[in-house]
This record gives C-alpha cells, sequence and structure tokens, in this order.
C-alpha cells in the first residue's frame, strides 16, 4: 500500500510541475513589433514587451507618433501587465503605466500661446492576444489615458492593434 501511495505521490509532482511549466510559457522573454491605434489622430508606435519574474507578468515600452491635421505628437508609454491564459494561445491582459508626450501644434489650431507642449498622462490597459505556434503575436487593446497638460487634461481612449515578433 506505502508502495501504491508513493507511486501516486511522485505522479502527482510530476503532474504538478509539468502544469507549473505550462503556465510559465504564457508569454515570450521578448516581442517587439508594432501597435497601430488611434485616440487623437493615427499613429503608429513602437513597441517592446519583456517578460519579469516568472508569474507571466510584463513591462512593455511604446515610442509612437501620432499625426492629425491640428497636430502631430511624439509619445513614450511605458505600462505592466499581469497576463492570464483564457485558452490554448489565447490571453488577456490588464495593467497600469505612465508616459510623456511632446505635441507640435498648426499654427491656427486654439488658443495656444507656444507651438508644442510637453504633456505627462497616467494610462490603464486592458487587451487581448493571440500567442501563435510560430513566433508572431496579436493583440487587441484599450488604453484610457488620463492627461496633465494645457493640451490633454481629460480622458483619452486609445484602442490599437500590435502585431510582434516574439523572441
Amino acid at each position: 500500500m506505502k508502495k501504491i501511495i508513493l507511486v501516486f505521490a511522485f505522479l502527482g509532482t510530476i503532474a504538478f510541475n509539468a502544469n507549473a511549466q505550462d503556465q510559465s510559457t504564457l508569454i515570450a522573454e521578448n516581442a517587439i513589433g508594432l501597435r497601430l491605434g488611434d485616440n487623437d489622430g493615427f499613429g503608429t508606435e513602437v513597441s517592446y514587451q519583456r517578460a519579469v519574474g516568472s508569474n507571466n507578468n510584463r513591462l512593455e515600452f511604446d515610442l509612437g507618433y501620432r499625426d492629425n491635421r491640428n497636430f502631430n505628437a511624439f509619445r513614450l508609454t511605458g505600462l505592466y501587465h499581469w497576463v492570464w491564459n483564457i485558452d490554448g494561445g489565447f490571453n488577456w491582459y490588464v495593467g497600469p503605466g505612465l508616459g510623456v508626450a511632446q505635441v507640435n501644434f498648426e499654427d491656427d489650431f486654439g488658443d495656444f500661446d507656444d507651438d508644442s507642449e510637453t504633456y505627462f498622462y497616467a494610462a490603464g490597459d486592458i487587451g487581448i492576444e493571440y500567442n501563435f505556434d510560430f513566433p508572431l503575436l496579436l493583440s487587441l487593446d484599450f488604453r484610457p489615458e488620463f492627461g496633465f497638460g494645457d493640451f490633454n487634461d481629460d480622458v483619452d481612449f486609445d484602442i490599437a492593434l500590435g502585431v510582434r515578433y516574439q523572441f
């Protein structure tokens, strides 16, 4: 009887370790690509993701450009993501972040004395992603941003499609 209990304990330990290893591979160590989205003008961002810790958490850094007929802007955003598996290659994630932007206005836009402004913003991010068997990651996310500046002192909603290479 003791041998049977030992065998089941051993098999249970192997199954637990295999499941733990499975959960640790939800996200790649690194991913780089593009994030194409819109809030106040079409924008493209170069996006880099880096896994941190062993609990499927990651950092995301986006360097982007926004263009509108009234202004253009350069933006840098940093986010922290908690990632959970839905099924198979489908994951969902959520997390907070911060950013800084430099906006250049057209001459005839608004009541701004200067033709440029730097402002900061806080962001949240929630999204869904599909992790293919080959090193491609597609994501769709929703990012509300709370701006702190004369130009952006309200809430903007950014929706974007991400395409990233994982390595």
